[in-house]
């Protein structure tokens, strides 16, 4: 096991990412808060976000947004909403 971090989503301590996956204070925010666990879900959520919205990672806008997404699940404990997909745990 890596280096542990009281990770802020999960509410616990969990093994923490490997390396700053991030740039800049956030980056360094979620170092130092954020587990490997935690990061693999909002990887996942990442991606069906890109899709849906037909996000281009060139536009800032669209990174802006996204970035506001990951803060919300990551550091407030949001879930990320994503029209037309339902959780199989809600059908």
């Amino acid at each position: 096991m890596g280096r542990t971090v009281f990770c802020a989503r999960l509410k616990k301590e969990a093994e923490g990412l490997d390396f700053q996956l991030y740039p800049g204070e956030l980056g360094k925010k979620i170092f130092n808060n954020i587990s490997k666990e935690a990061w693999a879900a909002w990887q996942h959520k990442q991606t069906m976000l890109i899709n849906e919205k037909k996000l281009n990672m060139m536009d800032p806008e669209h990174r802006q947004l996204l970035e506001t997404e990951m803060v919300n699940f990551l550091f407030e404990g949001k879930e990320v909403h994503i029209e037309g997909y339902t959780p199989p745990s809600e059908s």
